[in-house]
């Protein structure tokens, strides 16, 4: 019958001998099966279990009595008597029923609680790898009894990293002559002794890495969440050998991405965008705790699953000692024919690309993700050329951002703020940056005098005789910047350039066109809090990305008409010249895509998209020429309007949720100018904070 559970007799008598108690166990053990006649009798109903856990129990004991370097006389027995090798066949039998589970036990309490090193003994890591090609089979019963053991030895590894060799069976050393088996086997265990496993596991048989993926998709979140554990602790081994052997010996890339790959390939093309626009992030540690609460959109199980797997992969990845080669990983959207889809599965799948990048923390699986998208190339763009050799998958989502289906543009839109968020200079470089370099945008010897300041007088009142820069326009309540500092100093003080640009977006807008003043806490420094809060966030990202302090002398060789912004910032360009014709969503997506990019304190960027009074070289085109043409279209557009500025200020009140929103004639056109003038503000707010540290002081805001 089963021995009751108390503490061993030897805790209570030292004067007993622990080897001939030990003896007597496992002895006792194999008597059982002598003696049985029952073969069916489970293995809790007999006294197994308590035997082998008095055995462990002597094993803890004597190895705190033990001196350092000593091995005691029990752990010689278990060693030299191969009793593990005997329990890993009785478990592998499954005699008696239930026998694997407390084999799985045993050999976890054994690797958890002996503190001396043990896996390199070939009487352990052989009956360990034994029982490690046990687990995961089809239908198994003992899949938590399973998963802790494979932890207890992931454990011992990142304790002994040297061990992994053991464990992963790649180990190329041959064992000595001096030390063969059959002397091991005979004479002393030789504890203190490493020895060398056999050459490297055959590909027909799974290893700890194929199992603990296994185990991974268990429908058990504990025995699932136990696996993942245990891979992170063998991919986190700071030792650059046994990183090696994961990276190169094992199928551990190439599981995680079939992995990743199978979640994705079950999410629907029926999901709706909205629901992953507002997706949360997702942590796989908590993930999968909740994947039986109630779901807050069709399918959202198969999209947790598939966020939680790829935050873990993130993770593992971030964490890595060695940068684990990840090409697989980059990726299942290799897989996804985005030139081919519908309409549907455009937008699907970009809001889950949109969505992965948000989600993607790890330097490594990043710059994959951006070599996927944007490809490598660092030289200048060429209009309207698109070789086959070039990356197709840019251009097509970079047309998708001008895209005849709005929602796919607003989509894809998204997809590119995501990417701006992200702490890759190539980022920048591929898409707007390189495009820049030569500052050709500008005519040579255009206020070069002042890197980045392109203002004197001349200019200043040229731009002042301009019909959108009338006295008229300065009447309103919209607070204008005023310099502290003399006016014949504008001229060397950066500040006076910053101020002017300012008021120049400022008053950009006509007054008529304003709703500002109607609404109170609408003016541009609302946006300041916001712009500053964007400002040090991206001065920290690109902190060392090796950015210039000032423009680039331009080169005199280039010439400024082969200037093309690039296929990105084109598109961006022409989508601002319909602002006054596109829908509310996709306007502020424009707006809000190219505030990101002014705010980077790049000086090519910011001259290119905050300095009004650049000289444009033929044909080229800036932000601010792009808002003064839109103005040009409204002011046109305003003449044949009755009562314009009353229906912006009613529509402006319905967008706010002051007003309930009506039908109104000329909707879009009235949204589209609210766009415009927060837009222009929101610039302003951006221009203002560019200014250098400790000269917020010298301006002041003031209403005239």
């Amino acid at each position: 019958p089963p021995r009751p559970e108390k503490s061993t007799a030897f805790l209570q008598e030292p004067s007993i001998n622990l080897l001939d108690s030990f003896v007597d166990h496992w002895k006792g053990i194999t008597n059982y099966y002598i003696e049985t006649t029952d073969e069916t009798r489970p293995v809790k109903q007999t006294d197994i279990p308590w035997r082998l856990k008095q055995m462990l129990d002597i094993l803890v004991y004597e190895e705190k009595q033990q001196e350092v370097e000593e091995t005691g006389a029990c752990m010689e027995y278990l060693l030299q008597h191969k009793i593990l090798e005997t329990l890993c066949t009785l478990g592998k039998a499954q005699y008696p029923p239930g026998m694997s589970q407390q084999v799985l036990l045993f050999f976890s309490k054994v690797l958890t609680q002996i503190q001396k090193p043990v896996l390199h003994i070939i009487n352990v890591y052989r009956p360990v790898q034994k029982l490690i090609r046990l687990c995961g089979l089809p239908n198994s019963q003992t899949e938590k009894e399973e998963a802790q053991f494979l932890f207890a030895v992931c454990s011992r590894v990142k304790k002994d990293p040297y061990v992994l060799n053991y464990i992963l069976e790649v180990c190329d050393l041959i064992v000595s002559s001096s030390v063969s088996e059959d002397s091991i086997e005979e004479g002393s265990s030789g504890a203190s002794s490493p020895e060398s496993p056999n050459p490297p596991n055959s590909s027909s048989q799974p290893g700890i890495i194929q199992v603990l993926a296994h185990l991974g998709k268990n429908q058990m979140s504990r025995v699932a969440l136990r696996a993942m554990e245990s891979m992170l602790l063998l991919t986190s081994i700071p030792e650059e050998e046994t990183a090696n052997l994961l990276a190169e010996e094992t199928p551990l890339c190439a599981l995680l991405a079939q992995r990743l790959c199978e979640l994705y390939s079950t999410i629907p093309t029926t999901l709706h965008p909205a629901d992953l626009h507002s997706y949360p992030l997702k942590q796989w540690r908590y993930t999968w705790d909740c994947l039986e609460e109630s779901p807050s959109f069709p399918a959202q199980e198969h999209v947790d699953k598939f966020f939680s797997w790829l935050d873990y992969c993130d993770q593992l990845i971030k964490e890595a000692t060695k940068v684990i080669d990840i090409g697989n990983l980059g990726f299942l959207w290799t897989e996804v024919p985005f030139f081919l889809l519908s309409e549907v599965g455009v937008l699907v799948h970009t809001a889950l690309l949109s969505c992965s990048v948000r989600h993607i923390r790890s330097p490594a699986l990043l710059q994959e993700l951006v070599h996927f998208l944007l490809g490598s190339e660092t030289h200048h763009e060429q209009r309207a050329e698109i070789p086959p050799h070039k990356h197709t998958l840019r251009y097509s989502l970079i047309e998708h951002c001008d895209h005849i289906s709005d929602e796919i543009s607003v989509t894809t839109l998204r997809l590119f703020e995501e990417l701006l968020k992200k702490p890759d200079r190539n980022i920048l470089t591929n898409l707007v940056l390189r495009n820049l370099e030569s500052r050709c945008y500008r005519l040579p010897g255009s206020g070069e005098e002042r890197p980045g300041a392109d203002l004197d007088l001349e200019e200043s009142e040229e731009l002042e005789e301009d019909p959108f820069f009338t006295d008229n326009e300065f009447s309103g309540s919209e607070p204008l910047l005023s310099l502290s500092s003399h006016r014949d100093e504008r001229k060397s003080s950066s500040r006076t350039q910053i101020a002017e640009t300012v008021n120049s977006f400022l008053c950009l807008v006509p007054q008529e066109a304003k709703t500002t003043q109607h609404v109170q806490g609408a003016g541009y420094d609302t946006y300041v809090h916001d712009a500053l809060k964007s400002l040090k966030e991206c001065s920290a990202m690109s902190s060392d990305w090796g950015w210039p302090d000032t423009p680039k002398p331009l080169d005199v060789h280039f010439i400024s008409a082969d200037f093309y912004e690039g296929h990105f910032l084109k598109v961006l360009f022409d989508r601002v010249a319909r602002i006054l014709e596109q829908p509310y969503e996709l306007n502020l997506q424009v707006t809000s895509v190219l505030s990101r990019l002014a705010v980077f304190p790049h000086p090519h960027l910011h001259e290119y998209l905050l300095d009004p009074y650049i000289n444009l070289s033929p044909g080229a085109r800036s932000l601010f020429s792009m808002l003064v043409r839109v103005i040009g279209e409204l002011m046109q557009r305003i003449q044949h309007f009755p009562n314009f500025t009353q229906r912006l200020i009613m529509v402006r009140r319905q967008l706010m949720g002051l007003e309930a929103e009506t039908m109104m004639d000329h909707a879009t056109l009235l949204k589209g100018v609210i766009v415009l003038e927060e837009f222009c503000k929101e610039l302003a707010a951006i221009a203002f904070v560019k200014l250098p540290v400790g000269d917020h002081e010298h301006l002041t805001a003031f209403s005239p």
